[in-house]
């Protein structure tokens, strides 16, 4: 009987990963019918973080009313975790998800340790396309999720920072939590700064910063190791992604910088070079800098939190995948750490992607990348008769057909 540890991420703007994971499992069950499938969809900071702890512990869900990345209001939730829990072993052909998730907005769990995902508040799904432009949106509603999580009496917060809207730096989280900006005539700063008003701070005010935070573990969870700064940093790297033209670019890299000496002057951490610091906007680096928070790989932790190695140990192979396989899928996201995870177990990694960027043409023969060489094989959703635009509006079919695709050929060639 062939055990099948099924690990993906989510894909963008598209299907989560638990869903992703239920479709490359019956893909599998059709090649394979009495495999042995264990289903353990992750995260690395970005969407799904909250689903994939939650499950992966057996908590709760809470919700709260914050400001979007627009500054529009409205639900975001958060999780309460419990206790990590052992995968139990599946029959064949069945397929299960560690853990238990339910949704509440009354109880709570003094003492625990909450999750939040910043892209429930001021992620890039929840703008308009037409309306996405970093030099505006703000991580104010992110501050606010971590008061939420703070009102819970929590002793430690998780926040995943991936699939942001925003590049302001953590300065809208930070006048949430109760942080005050002045400018260089002593006037407060906007509330809800956006990446185009850090320019205009010039100095820090951390009198009225919520207490809370000194007795409470918060620790970042970074989908990405981009320092805050540079060609590899917040603005270059992901600002295009968040709708930023050319010239924004260049704008809030320089407000970035501005931003970055504003609080190492006035005896902050120097955040400018710092890994991690870029993740969502340059949130992670804020939030490093002001109130201490620690960060860390989002998809290690998370797949820690899962027990990943230990459901990997004794399998003959695991399916993972994302929605886009490219050069930034090495600086921390989830397929290829399941891979290089996997790789430790001497467990062979198959990658089902939604598309390929960056890492040269797998139909040519002895075609190598730092990505893909980490993979036995890796599909894709889109292919010659399947354009981006279907697979992202209907994945589920396609996901299966590839699983089935694969694991097909892995039987032939065993």
């Amino acid at each position: 009987m062939m055990k099948i540890v099924i690990a993906p991420d989510s894909f963008k703007e598209s299907l989560g990963a638990f869903d992703v994971a239920q479709a490359l499992a019956a893909g599998v069950l059709l090649a394979c019918p009495d495999a042995q499938i264990d289903l353990c969809p992750l995260a690395d900071g970005g969407e799904g973080t909250v689903d994939a702890l939650v499950a992966a512990t057996g908590g709760r869900v809470f919700f709260a009313d914050v400001f979007d990345a627009l500054g529009q209001t409205g639900r975001a939730k958060f999780g309460i975790l419990g206790s990590p829990q052992e995968a139990g072993s599946l029959l064949p052909g069945m397929v299960g998800l560690t853990g238990a998730m339910t949704e509440t907005e009354s109880e709570t769990a003094p003492g625990g340790i909450a999750v939040i995902e910043m892209a429930a508040a001021a992620g890039l799904s929840r703008v308009p396309v037409d309306k996405r432009n970093p030099m505006r949106t703000t991580t104010f509603g992110v501050g606010q999720l971590i008061t939420a999580a703070l009102d819970a009496e929590v002793k430690e917060i998780l926040l995943g920072v991936g699939d942001s809207a925003t590049c302001d730096g953590g300065a809208g989280a930070l006048q949430a939590l109760g942080v005050e900006f002045y400018d260089a005539d002593g006037e407060a700063c906007v509330c809800g700064l956006a990446g185009m008003g850090l320019m205009d701070v010039s100095r820090v005010d951390t009198t009225n910063l919520d207490s809370r935070l000194a007795n409470v573990k918060l620790t970042v969870l970074c989908d990405v190791d981009n320092p805050l700064l540079g060609e590899a940093g917040a603005a270059r790297v992901f600002g295009p992604q968040k709708g930023a033209t050319p010239e924004a670019v260049e704008q809030l890299e320089a407000n970035l910088g501005h931003w970055a000496s504003v609080l190492r002057e006035q005896g902050f951490t120097d955040i400018a070079d710092l890994p991690g610091a870029g993740a969502a906007g340059g949130l992670a680096g804020g939030l490093a800098a002001v109130t201490g928070a620690t960060l860390e790989s989002g998809g290690k932790r998370i797949a820690e939190a899962a027990g990943l190695a230990g459901r990997l140990r004794g399998a003959d192979l695991c399916l993972t995948g994302e929605g886009r396989l490219d050069a930034q899928s090495l600086a921390g996201k989830t397929a290829v750490r399941v891979a290089d995870l996997a790789g430790r177990e001497g467990v062979s990694t198959i990658c089902i992607a939604g598309e390929l960027g960056d890492v040269g043409d797998l139909s040519k023969k002895g075609e190598s990348h730092p990505i893909t060489e980490r993979f036995r094989e890796v599909r894709t959703l889109v292919a010659a008769n399947i354009s981006r635009s279907r697979a992202m509006a209907d994945p589920a079919p396609l996901l299966t057909e590839r699983a089935r695709q694969a694991i097909q050929a892995f039987l032939r060639e065993e």
